[in-house]
């Protein structure tokens, strides 16, 4: 028997509830009600429990669909930008991705068992989504670099973690400027 596909009000129900818990999670980290969190879906908790059986379910999931957004940006942006200015937007991107996932630490650190096999998973993809978009630009002759693909990423994750202050995201923003302006290949 061949599998249903899910209804459309079904996959409307569980874009909302997720786009709901990744706010409540990250204003409220491990304290956000999933009452609240279905609320503000409009859906009733019923259908919360039947998308996300669990609290650490809803969870892996919001942070499941952040990363894989972030990985699918990188296909996306390469088939849409030249190659630096897709590297560029893709690390903007990532600093976004960092402050989510800043966000959500508290309720991340919440889920029973730990999150080494999702924090591994989302970063092998995540590294691979970087390393092609970093060897398009240095292919296409905009960047040279002499360091692993990976020290640059690192350099970024690094600036956007320090997550001090009102402005840290702008300023983190600004930095990926900085990176990406020592690479560069100059005429």
């Amino acid at each position: 028997m061949a599998e249903r596909k899910p209804r459309t009000d079904s996959l409307r129900n569980r874009t909302r509830l997720l786009e709901k818990a990744k706010l409540a999670f990250s204003e409220k980290g491990s304290g956000a009600s999933l009452e609240e969190i279905a609320r503000a879906a409009n859906v009733g908790i019923g259908t919360l429990y039947r998308h996300f059986p669990t609290r650490d379910a809803l969870i892996e999931a919001v942070y499941r669909q952040e990363s894989e957004q972030l990985v699918g940006a990188a296909t996306e942006l390469a088939k849409t930008h030249d190659p630096l200015p897709a590297l560029r937007a893709w690390m903007l991107l990532f600093v976004d991705f960092i402050g989510t996932k800043q966000g959500m630490s508290e309720a991340l650190n919440s889920i029973v068992g730990g999150t080494s096999d999702l924090y591994s998973a989302s970063s092998s993809h995540a590294k691979e989504a970087f390393e092609k978009l970093i060897a398009r630009a240095v292919k296409s002759g905009e960047i040279h670099l002499t360091i692993d693909p990976l020290d640059l990423l690192r350099s970024l994750a690094g600036v956007a973690n320090i997550n001090a202050g009102p402005n840290w995201k702008r300023n983190a923003k600004r930095l990926v400027d900085i990176l990406l302006e020592g690479v560069r290949i100059r005429d």
